[in-house]
């Protein structure tokens, strides 16, 4: 049991600690990747045709809001094709895109719902961009999102590029998921300056022509699109300056389910992908991949055998009793908060002072339990084809 509970509390730090502290070491002693004339490239770099692909399915509430943003883009007009790609939606989503035909906003209707990737499937079947830009409906943009973004195309390494989520809260101000956002987009940071990303952003990312060919109808386009890339030699990079602004998930269950379904999708294109793990043939991505996901998904199990063991030798030292105290002090201060967030719900300020001082413990077990009813879902042979997009 002392064996198990310290295994469990190395791989936990690992996953969360232990991994982001690697990256910062090799950073220091690793140049950044990226090409010494990357900034003359970009201020040179003829713009390519893009293709901006926007999937829906019953969009109605906000589709009109999302192509207006989308026409207020900077992009020169005559190499950006915009198309729409709805997933058989059944509202009126599709007849407010076709008001908007004469303004060069296309329509690809998927006859049936076979689930997001099949609709981006069908349009991808009809774009003629050399790039491809994704973005769901509700991710807004600055004016230059499109720019932005298609300019780190001058680095030819660069197979897919992610951007950096910015959640706007109810009150209309910029909030989020806090301490484990901006963890996250540091983790990007580190990974594109050493050698590639491990995901991209759903919301709002970009890709070559080439890597979007042998796109899977029934994987996750966002994670897989990435593997794509480092099959084919590319890598993928984080931009700062490349900004998905989109508000918080009114409805938490929705929220909760659609993590499950996110890493549900995960898992399918990992195990769909494990040969990336030979080091011998993908070297330091193998290793970025081992730890930036499975490690992480193999959490929750670590902090159950952890609670496990602990609670079996808790009686043989003092150590080991307070240890384990603090283990349930954490996951009570999680439980706080979400009583809390349930009964006020609407009450902003009570919200902000329970914020930073009980959201992280709170997320923290939120997310582990997501992963662990996801690999429930995945050993039941479960899989998440389809998506519903989340109530904001």
């Amino acid at each position: 049991m002392l064996y198990i509970l310290w295994l469990s509390i190395f791989m936990i730090f690992y996953a969360y600690f232990g991994y982001p502290l690697c990256l910062l070491i090799i950073s220091v002693f690793k140049k950044s990747i990226r090409p010494n004339d990357y900034e003359l490239r970009a201020k040179s770099y003829q713009l390519p045709s893009v293709t901006f692909l926007i999937t829906a399915h019953n969009e109605e509430k906000l589709i009109r809001k999302k192509i207006e943003n989308t026409l207020s883009q900077d992009y020169p007009s005559d190499r950006l094709e915009i198309i729409i790609a709805s997933d058989c939606s059944t509202d009126q989503t599709d007849t407010i895109v076709q008001s908007f035909k004469d303004q060069g906003i296309k329509l690809v209707g998927a006859p049936e719902r076979k689930g997001k990737e099949h609709a981006q499937k069908l349009a991808l079947d009809t774009a003629s961009g050399e790039i491809i830009v994704f973005s769901d409906v509700a991710t807004i943009l600055k004016p230059d999102g499109i720019s932005s973004i298609v300019k780190n195309f001058a680095d030819p390494s660069v197979g897919c590029v992610s951007s950096e989520d910015k959640f706007i809260g109810q009150n209309g101000n910029l909030s989020g998921e806090g301490a484990y956002v901006r963890y996250e987009m540091f983790l990007r940071k580190l990974e594109s300056k050493i050698n590639t990303l491990v995901g991209l952003s759903g919301s709002f990312f970009a890709a070559r022509r080439e890597v979007c060919r042998k796109w899977s109808t029934d994987l996750q386009s966002d994670f897989n699109t990435l593997l794509n890339s480092m099959k084919l030699g590319l890598r993928g990079i984080s931009d700062p300056n490349s900004i998905g602004y989109y508000e918080d998930i009114s409805d938490e269950k929705r929220e909760f389910n659609r993590k499950v379904r996110t890493v549900l999708r995960g898992i399918t294109v990992f195990m769909s992908s494990i040969s990336l793990l030979n080091p011998f043939k993908y070297g330091l991505f193998s290793w970025q991949l081992f730890s930036h996901k499975l490690c992480r998904w193999l959490v929750p199990f670590f902090l159950i055998l952890a609670f496990i063991s602990n609670a079996m030798i808790m009686p043989s030292s003092a150590f080991f009793t307070v240890l384990f105290i603090l283990q349930i002090v954490f996951y009570m201060l999680a439980f706080v908060y979400f009583q809390l967030e349930t009964r006020n719900a609407h009450n902003y300020q009570l919200r902000a002072m329970s914020y930073e001082l009980l959201k992280i413990p709170y997320y923290f077990v939120l997310v582990n339990a997501s992963i662990l009813v996801a690999w429930w879902k995945y050993l039941k042979g479960e899989r998440a084809t389809f998506w519903e997009p989340s109530k904001r």
